[in-house]
């Protein structure tokens, strides 16, 4: 029975009955407000688990904000994002080849003044690329913003080869003596060879194709990282100058992109009338009371549904939405697919290998909330060596239950891969949504209460905002009003999986 009232009263409180799915239990009426038949203290009440992702965020991640739309900075490095595609090669830096992959092996021996064209996948500003899965913010080969910044003479890059376009076995490295500008955000480097192949057949450059080199034509966004791109990427490999040499050129990145967030205000009021908070009444006599830990439980209930599922938002009457986990995840995050009945833990780790590639994602920060099938499918694989294949000091599995560990009162089963410890959470929010998983970076969320001006706006409880005494009304309203957001950065550093 659902009462949607502005205050509760006794009429609020009548035809309570007993009943039972399972057993028929007494056909006696226990009376309006229960004040008939004493079962003592034989009374069950459902124990909800806590919230795991708002305790998480509230407990380990809070950050005051003084403004409601606040303003934050990302600083992705770029160390290790200085490479790029050979999309051209030449003999002479003016004709270049863009049609075949396959590279005179005489024309790039040790000493050789050999020319290509490069590309690469991100934009220099923010150093901003692809995530996997993720087509509507992909970055392509050669989009806008994507010329490469870091060239520079002197420099050495490392070019893979292989005897055809698609299985490397080999590499040349040349010097850069000169760096070009060209068209459709590539440049164009002058090199000397300075490591040549170790066979002549081996002198096919790793494209899209025999004919097609790696371009804007490819979707950077669904390509494996390790089984289609790094294959292909030239990177830097050094540098080296002449003694006696003066200073070499240099290059300054821009690693910053900026963001914002909104905080969300919530509400939860109780009230009723002073007759019904004098009635003392049967199981529990304190029905004020009673239903105020109902009250703070639903109110911990609403946050955690919104920071799991909201999206940033402002309406026309200005009320402010934070940005849910789920809706940034699917928006600017890594999507991989789950199907369980075919999905293998071999499978899974092909996505983990991608997710946590530390040249995107180095940290140990992860936590992993699953619906409940997932979470017993998650566990039913790494449960199967514990269960039936024995331990012994000589042996390790890859995908093996651990155990189960208590954080902040949540319990965290961990699963031990070949990239860490997997720490599982059972989030029932998530279920029957068609998340299976959502792979969060905690390093990277922030819970961020509006605090300012000697007002703190994290939960709190407003005692007697209506009483007897203030407004000649008699009843009591009491409130509790949380006014906060949640913050997200680096969205390469998570990930969900879903059907």
């Amino acid at each position: 029975m659902f009462m949607f009232v502005d205050t509760l009263t006794l009429s609020n409180f009548t035809g309570l009955t007993e009943s039972g799915a399972a057993s028929t239990g007494s056909t006696l009426s226990t009376g309006d407000l229960r004040r008939r038949y004493n079962f003592g203290s034989m009374v069950s009440s459902l124990n909800i688990p806590q919230d795991p992702y708002f305790r998480f965020l509230s407990m380990l991640r809070k950050q005051a904000t003084d403004d409601p739309q606040f303003k934050f900075t990302e600083e992705r490095p770029s160390f290790h994002k200085r490479y790029a595609y050979v999309v051209g090669h030449s003999t002479d830096g003016s004709s270049y080849t863009t049609n075949d992959a396959t590279v005179t092996a005489t024309n790039i021996e040790q000493g050789d003044t050999w020319y290509v064209r490069m590309k690469t996948d991100y934009k220099s500003a923010g150093n901003i690329g692809s995530r996997f899965g993720q087509t509507g913010s992909k970055v392509d080969i050669g989009d806008t913003g994507t010329r490469p910044a870091f060239y520079f003479a002197g420099l050495l890059v490392k070019i893979p080869f292989g005897s055809d376009y698609q299985t490397p076995n080999d590499y040349i490295i040349g010097k850069v003596e000169t760096v070009t500008n060209a068209t459709s955000e590539a440049v164009e480097l002058k090199l000397t060879i300075t490591r040549t192949l170790k066979t002549a057949t081996n002198n096919e450059l790793q494209w899209l194709s025999a004919t097609a080199p790696m371009d804007e034509t490819y979707n950077v966004a669904n390509a494996n990282i390790i089984a289609n791109l790094e294959s292909k990427k030239t990177y830097v490999a050094g540098n080296v100058f002449a003694k006696g040499s003066g200073y070499p050129d240099t290059w300054a990145d821009n690693p910053y992109s900026t963001g914002y967030g909104l905080t969300q205000i919530w509400k939860t009021a109780l009230g009723m009338d002073n007759t019904t908070r004098a009635t003392v009444l049967k199981y529990q006599g304190n029905e004020w009371a009673r239903i105020w830990a109902n009250k703070l439980t639903e109110h911990k209930w609403d946050i955690e549904t919104d920071l799991l599922f909201g999206a940033q938002y402002t309406d026309a009457d200005g009320a402010q939405y934070t940005q849910g986990v789920v809706d940034y995840i699917v928006n600017y995050g890594t999507i991989f697919s789950l199907a369980h009945a075919t999905k293998t833990a071999d499978d899974f780790l092909d996505d983990m290998s991608q997710f946590v590639d530390p040249r995107y994602n180095s940290t140990n920060s992860m936590v992993f909330m699953c619906d409940t099938y997932t979470f017993n499918w998650l566990n039913k694989l790494a449960g199967y060596f514990n269960n039936n294949v024995q331990i012994s000091p000589n042996f390790r599995a890859d995908f093996s239950f651990k155990g189960t560990s208590n954080m902040l009162g949540v319990a965290v089963n961990k699963i031990a891969t070949i990239y860490g410890d997997l720490n599982i959470v059972r989030n029932v929010h998530l279920d029957g949504t068609g998340v299976y998983i959502l792979g969060v970076n905690l390093n990277n969320v922030k819970y961020r209460p509006l605090v300012g001006n000697g007002l703190n706006r994290d939960t709190s409880v407003y005692v007697g905002v209506q009483t007897l005494e203030n407004s000649g009304v008699d009843k009591r309203v009491d409130l509790i009003l949380t006014e906060a957001g949640a913050q997200y950065t680096m969205p390469e550093t998570m990930a969900v999986w879903t059907a």
